[in-house]
């Protein structure tokens, strides 16, 4: 069994899901495929929602109608058969009817996710009805049915498993499976979701869950690049990653790959591939327990970063002054990505800044307390750098120029962290990719 992913590029146009179909039966093997909405309809959905949330009912009709538009034309390109295409009307108005009734509600969390669900839900089923149009034999099995989380709100695999073997042994002989990626059920049994990227975190989890042979993550670049395309011009596409290597990128800002994907297919050493829907030949990038070389491999930046400087107001960090620092983090559930300290001084970085004010307010009861905004972090992975000759030299001689105000280095073995300033981002990976990977 293989488990596939398409994203909301790969399925966005009628035109991207015909090449899916192709590239789910070409190798005839059994197949779970996991999709995301259609490229768009998230980011509309959460419009809609914020509508409601402030009882703009005219913007959210004004959005609705506009999405629905989309759909109607979509279907029109997609289904060319009368019967799939009225199924596929029908659902739609299903679908929309719902969005509508929720003017009418009051908006609550709970319904705030069944709107945001909305949209995998639509893309697998007109996906399914196309397959029923070319005649290709597949069932469609609802991710609600399996995908749950626990009171933790973290994904239960060992239910998840037990659920989704049910699902599938069901359905006897039958080979090509489709389901969404992204939602699923919470431990009170309403629908939820995995956040966003969720849909590589649905396919990793149903793979660890079936032992799957491989887990492929479809999208539309050709695998993980050494650095970032959109902000260097000269990148390559990566052979091989260990998922240690894998897990680094991913967290600390790879866009191509959720950093929570991961964690479920190196649990059950289930290889990674990161493939082209538009270039479905090229090798892409694997992702396996083994790194397949040393050094350094890639470069990530993580953009929207705080820094926390805090300063001991006694001469030196008295016994029990990091624990303290760390309960106060813990208290309002911010993770701390950075940290570096001396002899009277702790700083560390945190990606989100909704609780800043509170945990603020408390360090400056044993402290005192710098903060420092719009700053990125970039991180250069590779198997086992921290070991390697001279790779310190070549970064530092490469970015002489960047003022650095952290760096990381010797946590991990893989992994040398920097922040600096977001307003020098580009010329650092500009820079990095000159220093260390000579493009």
């Amino acid at each position: 069994m293989r488990v596939m992913k398409f994203g909301g590029t790969s399925v966005g146009k009628p035109e991207r899901m015909h090449q899916v179909s192709q590239l789910i039966t070409r190798e005839g093997v059994p197949t779970i495929v996991v999709l995301s909405a259609l490229s768009g309809t998230t980011n509309a959905l959460v419009e809609i929602s914020n509508c409601l949330a402030t009882q703009n009912k005219k913007g959210a009709t004004e959005k609705i109608d506009q999405l629905e538009k989309h759909y109607a034309q979509f279907i029109n390109d997609l289904l060319k058969k009368e019967a799939p295409k009225n199924k596929g009307e029908e659902l739609i108005k299903e679908h929309f009817e719902f969005l509508r009734i929720t003017q009418r509600i009051s908006l609550s969390d709970a319904l705030n996710k069944d709107i945001l669900a909305q949209g995998e839900l639509m893309s697998t089923k007109l996906f399914s009805l196309y397959l029923e149009q070319e005649n290709i034999e597949h069932v469609l099995i609802p991710a609600l049915d399996f995908m749950c989380l626990d009171a933790n709100d973290e994904p239960d695999l060992s239910l998840i498993a037990e659920k989704i073997k049910g699902v599938l042994a069901a359905h006897g002989t039958k080979k090509l499976f489709i389901t969404q990626g992204y939602i699923c059920r919470n431990a009170k049994g309403e629908v939820d979701n995995l956040k966003r990227g969720g849909s590589d975190y649905t396919a990793s989890l149903v793979a660890a869950a079936v032992k799957a042979s491989v887990c492929e993550i479809w999208t539309d670049i050709d695998g993980m690049h050494n650095n970032d395309p959109r902000v260097v011009d000269k990148t390559v596409a990566i052979e091989q990653l260990s998922f240690d290597e894998a897990a680094e990128l991913a967290y600390f800002g790879a866009k191509i790959l959720h950093p929570t994907c991961i964690w479920p297919a190196q649990q059950e050493n289930i290889p990674v591939r990161l493939l082209n829907t538009m270039q479905p030949e090229a090798a892409g990038t694997v992702i396996k327990k083994e790194a397949g070389s040393t050094g350094v491999k890639a470069v990530a930046a993580k953009d929207q970063i705080t820094a926390v400087k805090i300063k001991s107001t006694r001469m030196l960090l008295a016994y029990g002054f990091l624990r303290k620092i760390f309960e106060v983090f813990e208290k309002y559930k911010t993770p701390i990505d950075m940290i570096t300290t001396s002899e009277v001084a702790v700083s560390v970085t945190i990606d989100t800044d909704i609780h800043l004010s509170e945990i603020i307010a408390e360090l400056n009861n044993i402290a005192s307390v710098e903060v420092e905004k719009d700053q990125t972090i970039v991180s250069i992975v590779g198997n086992e750098i921290a070991k390697t000759d001279a790779v310190l030299n070549k970064l530092f001689a490469a970015i002489n120029e960047i003022p650095v105000t952290m760096v990381s280095y010797g946590g991990s073995p893989h992994n040398i962290s920097l922040l600096i300033p977001s307003s020098f981002k580009t010329k650092t990976l500009q820079l990095i990719n000159k220093g260390l990977f000579h493009l």
